[in-house]
């Protein structure tokens, strides 16, 4: 689904997926996010950007692939759970094992909103949802929640009395403290049933040995982004359950949730990612 963009190798050429506003030659962590994926809807910028931060700590790689694989898990998991309903927040550039490709394989009438504030995200995410009319394309920041939840769109595909899942993945580490993750949170748990689920990974500070200049200079490269990086204890990311119970087995590295036997990777390869999720009781 995600094709060659042909534009790309030509030199001065605008790829047809990037609206007429954005910054090509700004790095966005969305296109570098999507490059490491192997996508190709990513510029030169993006890809500099993210060969820089690979030669800084090779790790990011196999964790963003894992990150990916979590969020196939979770889906999978809800929608063998009974969910049919996703708002999946933050989702960035649409690549292989989209949200509502994984969740149709187990249940074809699943409904899901994708939210993000990148307009290449939200340009590119309409482009492969085309005329399906079960899912909704939001370019918007989630930090607005109520807005979200109010949008005559997201009402008129999703039914809030009926259990929904809240995907926050691999967006809360953009997200620093003073912004109120938390009270976002509390939001959209407040707007949702009993039953319902939220869904987090996010990335965590490195082990004491592994804060070594390079790290640090990893982390000075993501703030040259359009978005700075906001990294959070295991505890941290807990405490953003408030009001769900945690399911088994909790709030583990982002590689040991519910691991496929056959592909498990080793977490003691990658960067510190903790992921989980709660149902609402």
């Amino acid at each position: 689904m995600d094709k060659p963009n042909k534009d790309a190798g030509t030199p001065g050429a605008r790829p047809q997926w990037a609206p007429p506003e954005v910054d090509l030659n700004r790095p966005s962590t969305a296109r570098i996010y999507d490059f490491m994926l192997g996508g190709s809807h990513n510029t030169a910028a993006d890809r500099q950007m993210a060969r820089q931060l690979l030669a800084g700590d090779p790790r990011i790689g196999p964790t963003a692939h894992a990150n990916r694989a979590f969020l196939r898990r979770a889906v999978e998991f809800l929608a063998g759970c009974g969910v049919r309903q996703f708002l999946d927040l933050g989702s960035g550039i649409p690549t292989l094992g989209n949200v509502h490709e994984v969740a149709r394989q187990n249940a074809p009438d699943a409904k899901v909103v994708y939210v993000d504030h990148d307009p290449v995200a939200a340009a590119h995410s309409r482009a492969i949802v085309g005329d399906d009319d079960s899912v909704v394309v939001l370019q918007t920041d989630l930090l607005r929640p109520a807005s979200i939840i109010e949008d005559p769109q997201v009402r008129d595909l999703l039914d809030f009395t009926r259990p929904v899942a809240i995907l926050l993945v691999a967006v809360l580490h953009f997200i620093p403290d003073e912004a109120g993750p938390a009270d976002v949170i509390a939001t959209l748990r407040d707007a949702v049933p009993s039953g319902s689920y939220l869904v987090i990974s996010q990335a965590s500070w490195p082990a004491e040995e592994e804060i070594s200049a390079l790290a640090r200079e990893t982390l000075a490269r993501y703030r040259a982004t359009t978005t700075a990086v906001a990294l959070r204890s295991a505890e941290q990311i807990m405490a953003f359950f408030a009001g769900f119970d945690l399911v088994e087995p909790g709030v583990v590295h982002v590689a040991a949730w519910r691991p496929d036997p056959e592909t498990a990777d080793d977490p003691s390869h990658m960067m510190p990612v903790y992921a989980g999720v709660g149902i609402k009781p």
